[in-house]
């Protein structure tokens, strides 16, 4: 439900553009936050109380805002409030411009102490639990005056809060489509086989694209970008999935593959040595991987708090790297 007095336009409620640009209003950025807020949450109320404003507040100026601009910026049913065509381009150019404003304020923010104050780093799920844990002591003890803020949302949301402005550098698999951002590969993540120690496969030492074509594969479900990742192998080895189950994480998964209800593919930061009842399997030759990357608005003035981070990761990385290839 929206929830109490929303101010709409009604669908018989005409709105014109106005005849002279020059007379439009002067646009806050607030109204903008508002706007941003409910095409994000698609919900009046919630979107009032993640602006710390009331719900009577954030609609009237939303309408207010439709008035002056002469558009309607949204959609309003009983059911569901939607952006229009024209309110989509709104929005998005609201995106881009609270995302500059945000750039000034880090700015003079930076003018100050590059190496202090707050720092928003987000990663994906299938990334976060497994590398964060490894580097946020060492963060710490870089940038001492930093609060770290971490944010696990899946790639396309990352994405989004980083164009936002909403968090300052993500971890991402490349690539990263779009304009606007910058890159810098950090490490590859190797992918292995996970069975059950009890599976036909746990006798092998190695394993190649024929022999895992002969298995169905269990994946992630939709929206992670490692079954995207995972389907990818699949398409090049000639490996189905298995279309009747679909993990929601990859603990899910392991789970799954212990109880030795199918194989999955699993990688190689995520892997558990040893791992009670799995057996994890490397595969022949060169393996498939994923390459991780560090990304941030090319516009971002943090770029020394950035370099840090990526200082402090490369180092974890190739410091993982000896271990596993002493272990091996």
């Amino acid at each position: 439900e929206f929830g109490g007095s929303v101010g709409i336009l009604e669908e018989n409620d005409v709105v014109g553009p106005r005849a002279d640009p020059a007379a439009w209003p002067d646009m806050n950025l607030r109204d903008l936050e508002y706007i941003v807020a409910v095409a994000d949450l698609q919900h009046f109320g919630r979107a009032a109380q993640q602006c710390h404003v009331s719900q009577p507040t954030l609609s009237s100026q939303i309408k207010k805002l439709e008035e002056e601009l002469g558009v309607p910026v949204f959609e309003r049913t009983k059911r569901r409030i939607l952006p229009t065509d024209t309110g989509a381009q709104i929005i998005n150019a609201a995106r881009r411009v609270l995302a500059e404003a945000g750039a000034l304020r880090e700015i003079a923010a930076a003018a100050h102490d590059p190496l202090a104050g707050r720092y928003r780093i987000g990663a994906f799920p299938t990334l976060a639990s497994y590398l964060l844990p490894h580097i946020v002591p060492a963060l710490k003890r870089a940038l001492p005056q930093i609060r770290l803020i971490l944010v696990e949302e899946k790639s396309d949301a990352l994405i989004q809060k980083l164009r936002g402005g909403q968090i300052d550098t993500a971890f991402l698999a490349l690539p990263v489509a779009g304009h606007g951002l910058h890159c810098s590969a950090l490490f590859d993540d190797r992918f292995v086989v996970a069975v059950s120690d009890s599976h036909t496969l746990a006798q092998r030492t190695s394993i190649d694209a024929d022999v895992l074509a002969r298995h169905r594969l269990l994946l992630l479900d939709e929206g992670h970008c490692f079954r995207d990742q995972a389907l990818e192998v699949c398409h090049l080895m000639g490996v189905s999935e298995d279309a009747d189950f679909r993990a929601t994480s990859l603990e899910t998964l392991r789970h799954m593959v212990r109880a030795n209800s199918g194989v999955t593919l699993m990688p190689e930061i995520a892997v558990r040595n040893p791992d009670d009842g799995i057996k994890y399997i490397p595969f022949e030759g060169r393996p498939p991987s994923r390459s991780i990357a560090l990304v941030r608005r090319k516009t971002c003035s943090r770029a020394p708090v950035y370099a840090r981070v990526e200082d402090v990761v490369k180092t974890w990385a190739h410091d993982e790297a000896v271990r596993r290839t002493a272990h091996d």
